[in-house]
């Protein structure tokens, strides 16, 4: 009888949610939603404006973005904000709403009094938008990427206004699409020119006025509509395969130790044919790009490093060029410093490259002693980014001191997995407890830093002096009694009877 009970009381607590969140769609009006999508490489980045109308008072001023499963599969940052204001507004993730065919997220917005609005800025930056199109091609050949979309932004609200702008790296636009059935919601004396207009480096859709919610599964199959932007891209498409990243922290040592383990592909189109090296040659004689091959990767590393290093899995990369920050006089905090990483051979679509990035740092410079609670504060960067490359797995690994506790770990982001273990190494007793952070869809937006906190008692500050002492005695023992130890056979007396 209980459990009947227990039932009843989930169901009427999932209707009276479902009601809640159905009747907050009401309280709210799209009054206007511009969109402005830039396209790239291996990154698009998309900045949605949304000017939102409260219809009622007194009610939750929460507001519901919605994502189409094409959207959600693509979207690897994703970040709100008020038209003007500097701070992110807190997103909570729903997931699939059944009955809205979209993946769900919230905003609370200020309280807002009726018919009164208030315009949110929606940043989002999908990753492998736009693919290689045609998928191979000969080495001389053009690089051509091709971007689809929905037509319509995903909204449970009523949306009077609607507009989307493609913005493409340069005009050669090769086709784009302008389907029939987007003069249905333009208005009238607008209809072919809401079916798509190109301006330069910039396509237009719309105006569309007076769209009902567009979440739902009848609007997906009756009036959603995909647009395609076929468009050549005079840069390598590059990305992130796997970054791992080991950080060491060495109180004796007064270090941090940062390394990088990297693989990056080339995702533009796969070569036809053989690679032909004097081909490219002449090409660069003739001032001819190739745009496809990638030749170098520039990096900026960390203020204040040292000793940096780097190599493949056959050596030293020898090619790569290192600029040291300068020192400036009256500046506590030196420059960053620069790296360009040139790979042993061009990688061309298809390709692949691995190679190990690392370099010293003085620990002062990203930790800190706290005496009011007796623990240490350290910042460790979450990766070094490569600009416009899309970042498919990372992880982070930090190593804390032998001895260290209260281990606290704060990601500037929200990752997918966090882990523990203990790292031993060379003199360790009891090892190091390290914790180890993966997250995957990244893009070169995600370079917060990881704060974590630790104690490290009196005994484990001494257990590494300890250690070496105790080895070395016990050296010392085992030579002086190898030194009293005689092991020739027979005695001396023996011999000289």
């Amino acid at each position: 009888m209980g459990f009947v009970y227990w039932l009843l009381a989930a169901a009427s607590l999932a209707a009276t949610t479902n009601a809640a969140s159905s009747s907050s769609r009401h309280l709210f009006e799209n009054t206007n939603i511009q969109r402005t999508v830039e396209l790239g490489g291996s990154l698009t980045h998309v900045t949605t404006t949304i000017a939102v109308k409260a219809l009622g008072h007194g009610g939750p001023n929460v507001y519901e973005l919605a994502l189409s499963e094409l959207e959600h599969q693509r979207t690897a940052l994703l970040e709100v904000k008020l038209k003007g204001g500097a701070q992110n507004l807190a997103v909570e993730k729903h997931g699939f709403d059944p009955t809205s065919n979209a993946y769900l997220y919230t905003v609370e917005l200020p309280p807002l009094a009726q018919n009164a609005t208030a315009t949110l800025v929606v940043n989002s930056i999908l990753a492998h938008a736009s693919k290689a199109y045609p998928a191979s091609i000969k080495q001389a050949d053009p690089q051509c990427l091709l971007f689809t979309t929905e037509a319509y932004v995903l909204s449970p609200y009523k949306t009077l206004t609607e507009r989307t702008k493609i913005r493409l790296p340069s005009p050669k636009v090769l086709s784009y699409s302008a389907p029939e059935a987007l003069s249905n919601y333009a208005p009238e004396g607008s209809k072919e020119q809401a079916r798509g207009i190109r301006s330069g480096a910039v396509i237009t859709y719309g105006p569309f006025d007076d769209l009902p919610p567009t979440t739902g599964k009848f609007f997906a199959k009756e009036d959603q509509q995909l647009l395609s932007v076929h468009y050549e891209y005079e840069t390598p498409v590059l990305s992130v395969v796997s970054l791992d990243r080991w950080a060491e922290i060495s109180h004796w040592g007064d270090n941090l130790n940062i390394q990088d383990n990297v693989h990056i592909r080339n995702d533009g189109p796969e070569l036809k044919g053989h690679f032909s090296r004097l081909e490219m040659q002449q090409a660069k004689y003739f001032n001819k790009v190739q745009h496809q091959v990638l030749t170098h990767i520039p990096l900026q590393l960390p203020p204040g490093i040292h000793t940096p290093y780097y190599y493949d899995s056959i050596g030293n990369v020898t090619t790569s060029r290192y600029r040291a920050s300068p020192k400036v006089p009256g500046k506590k905090r030196p420059m960053p410093s620069f790296l360009e990483i040139r790979p042993r051979y061009p990688l061309l679509g298809g390709w692949n490259y691995t190679y190990t990035l690392g370099w010293d740092a003085p620990l002062g410079d990203s930790a800190k002693y706290d005496s009011k609670t007796g623990k240490y504060v350290i910042g460790v960067p979450f990766m070094t980014p490569i600009t416009g490359a899309a970042v498919d797995e990372a992880s982070v690994t930090i190593v804390f001191p032998e001895g260290a506790e209260n281990v606290e770990v704060f990601p500037p982001f929200d990752v997918d997995s966090t882990s523990r273990f203990t790292h031993v190494t060379y003199l360790d007793t009891i090892g190091r407890p390290a914790v180890v952070l993966r997250s995957s869809k990244l893009t070169d937006q995600h370079t917060g830093v990881i704060y974590a906190t630790y104690t490290v008692p009196v005994r484990a500050h001494l257990a590494k002096p300890l250690a070496v002492g105790t080895a070395m005695f016990g050296f010392f023992l085992l030579a002086a009694f190898f030194r009293r130890v005689d092991l020739r056979i027979g005695s001396t007396k023996s011999k000289r009877s």
